[in-house]
């Protein structure tokens, strides 16, 4: 009778552990990254006009942390590569995220609070060391990338600015193809070992912060305890990320850590995905004065379009951040940073980015202005702080 006992708990098990790895994660991607209103959407014809004519360029998106194949089409989360490229994203910026604490709120994150990112990198079977990890889950998530601009030969990964060139030169003659750079949402993925930059540029990681939702060995967060300047190791990571040319990205970094950076570095610098505390006032999102410093250094700042960001619902209160900004310092230094599938809530899916053009026009931007806010400032940015390559 134990036998027969036995025998059914190991069934049991067998079968709870099939439904953990194959339905906890997609249910945790459907019920973090919610969209407020549904595809399809619709638009002005002068918005649709203006939008056709432009290249979206997104400095952040979360999606490679999530179980979709990148090249395949989901009706759940934010965006896949078919979504980006029908709401006109030409260049698309994924970062992987490696540790996020669970209890996060904008008063506070302790940096050994529970990590969601294990569970999800166990329900989605990542490889084992990946579970434990913090370096291997962003190696990993840099092969999941690669591997899709493997599959797709107009999906391409940027790691030069010759490869910009190469990829702007090609969607001139085919809108389809997409230039895609990857990124670090903080640098607790390190691990505390300043050569893991080095490993983290091989795999093809061009843009980095410093911190993510809590204060690290680094520096601290704008949601951190300390919320901390830049300490002695943050400082020997900032002169090795200025060794390899990459982009230095201020998102979620403190007020001391944004100024101990951009005393200690030179030209532009991104804010890949933020608020604005004129619109929103929240300490995650940046003062009129980091936002004037940013742009005195040539960077952009990327407004999100998640709810908490920009304090409301819909796509106006993004274009009113955005509006803040280039009024403050020009339409030069604002950016998209569309946060999406970071467990965020946010108006539209990639396939309504049309809407935040028609948005920005009823915000009086001209055509031209919009085509700056969203894809060519980035652009321009990317051609200063990439390095060089070899030219095509």
């Amino acid at each position: 009778m134990l036998r027969f006992f036995l025998y059914g708990l190991a069934v049991l098990s067998s079968l709870a552990a099939v439904g953990y790895f194959t339905v906890a994660a997609p249910i945790a991607d459907a019920w973090y990254n919610t969209v407020q209103d549904e595809s399809p959407y619709e638009v002005s014809e002068r918005a649709r006009a203006v939008h056709d004519t432009l290249m979206g360029a997104d400095l952040h998106n979360d999606l490679l942390l999530w179980p979709r194949n990148p090249l395949r089409r989901y009706d759940r989360g934010h965006s896949d590569v078919p979504r980006l490229r029908e709401g006109g994203v030409g260049l698309q910026v994924f970062a992987a995220v490696t540790q996020s604490p669970m209890g996060r709120s904008y008063q506070g994150t302790e940096a050994d609070a529970l990590d969601q990112i294990p569970f999800l990198a166990a329900a989605q079977r990542w490889p084992l060391r990946a579970w434990t990890s913090r370096l291997a889950r962003a190696r990993y998530q840099a092969r999941k990338l690669r591997r899709a601009t493997a599959r797709d030969d107009r999906l391409m990964l940027l790691r030069t600015r010759a490869d910009l060139d190469r990829m702007l030169a090609r969607r001139a003659d085919d809108p389809a193809v997409m230039g895609t750079l990857l990124a670090v949402e903080g640098l607790h993925a390190l691990e505390g070992e300043v050569a893991n930059v080095d490993t983290l540029v091989a795999d093809g990681y061009r843009m980095m912060s410093l911190t993510h939702m809590f204060d690290n060995a680094l520096g601290g967060a704008s949601t951190g305890i300390e919320k901390g300047g830049l300490t002695d190791f943050g400082t020997t990571v900032l002169r090795r990320l200025q060794a390899h040319d990459v982009t230095i990205d201020l998102a979620h970094a403190s007020e001391a850590l944004v100024d101990d950076v951009l005393a200690r570095t030179e030209g532009p610098v991104v804010v890949s995905h933020t608020g604005v505390r004129a619109t929103c006032d929240s300490p995650r999102n940046l003062s009129d004065r980091h936002i004037r410093a940013v742009a005195e250094r040539g960077g952009v700042i990327g407004v999100g379009l998640w709810e908490t960001a920009v304090c409301g619902p819909g796509v106006a209160p993004t274009a009113a951040a955005m509006r803040h900004v280039a009024d403050l310092v020009g339409t030069e230094h604002v950016a998209l940073g569309t946060d999406y599938d970071g467990t965020v809530s946010v108006p539209f899916d990639a396939t309504g980015l049309s809407l935040l053009t028609e948005a920005l026009l009823s915000e009086g931007f001209s055509p031209r202005e919009v085509e700056q806010i969203m894809g060519a400032n980035v652009v321009r940015v990317l051609r200063r702080t990439l390095p060089p390559g070899t030219p095509p």
